[in-house]
């Protein structure tokens, strides 16, 4: 079955320009190209976006998933890679969570400075924004810093 760019989008709930990407990145092989020079996909890529996006919903990054695809299209390959890999994520997990917790405790904090309405002027939080000495780069965590 071929399927066309659009429908393969739809099919997987993907945006167009998400397949477009990971074909780039080398992470979905590239589509034949019909007569009309459309990108023409078939059930193997179909699967194969369904795997990344997986990953990409477990919060992974394209180099790991990248390295998980070598490891799925070599079966006979041993998987305790896999599992290194694996276990290098949950420990990426494990210190967001805590840095997440140290964020919701600083909003939390932050969030007491205004606690009734008042002039936007006189905002405790905005005021605590606008200093820059309490934005250290060091409190920024990997959200702040190079995240995006």
């Amino acid at each position: 079955m071929e399927l066309k760019i659009g429908e393969l989008a739809k099919r997987s709930g993907c945006q167009v320009e998400t397949i477009r990407f990971y074909e780039k990145e080398g992470l979905l092989p590239s589509a034949v190209r019909s007569q009309a020079n459309y990108r023409l996909y078939n059930e193997s890529h179909a699967e194969r976006l369904r795997f990344i996006r997986h990953c990409r919903s477990l919060d992974m990054t394209l180099d790991e998933i990248r390295d998980l695809l070598k490891f799925k299209d070599t079966p006979q390959d041993n998987c305790s890679e896999v599992n290194f890999i694996l276990d290098k994520h949950i420990g990426h997990v494990a210190h967001r969570i805590k840095e997440l917790k140290v964020l919701e405790k600083q909003l939390i904090s932050l969030r007491k400075l205004c606690q009734a309405p008042e002039a936007a002027k006189d905002c405790g939080i905005l005021q605590n924004l606008s200093n820059a000495q309490t934005a250290t780069a060091k409190n920024l965590g990997t959200h702040g810093g190079n995240c995006h």
